[in-house]
């Protein structure tokens, strides 16, 4: 199975990754896994006041302070994942990705807002739901 680990740096990826260790279904050698994050664009201005090369470092220091951690923890369950960042919309960029990727599975943790919470603060999942064809795995 192709699994999408969609993470963020927060308590919540950290409540996914504990989820995935006490479920050897989702965490096993037999899987092939890639650990995703997004980083949030730049504005226009900044982007073109520091130029192409300082802002290309940027996001990729901003993405490794994120992934580097996940992937240290999954060598430490003898999983060897790739990993993989996009500049944009998290929701929007996890969801091409998956599908591009043709994975069989996303898996994610979540704020766990309510439906009235959503509303106001808008939710990476739930723009994930509304965008991914490929099955997503919530983890609260």
């Amino acid at each position: 199975m192709k699994i999408l680990l969609a993470v963020d740096g927060s308590s919540y990826s950290k409540k996914m990754l504990a989820y995935l260790t006490t479920h050897e279904t989702f965490l096993n050698a037999g899987n092939a896994y890639t650990v995703f994050t997004a980083q949030p664009p730049l504005p226009p201005r900044a982007r073109a006041a520091v130029g192409k090369d300082i802002v290309k470092a940027y996001y990729s220091d901003e993405c490794e302070k994120v992934l580097a951690p996940v992937t240290k923890f999954l060598l430490r369950h003898s999983i060897d994942a790739k990993s993989a960042f996009e500049v944009g919309s998290a929701g929007e960029s996890i969801a091409k990705f998956a599908e591009k990727g043709d994975f069989d599975l996303v898996i994610m943790g979540s704020h766990g807002h309510s439906a009235i919470g959503n509303l106001v603060m808008g939710s990476v999942a739930t723009q994930v739901l509304a965008h991914c064809k490929v099955p997503v795995l919530l983890v609260r």
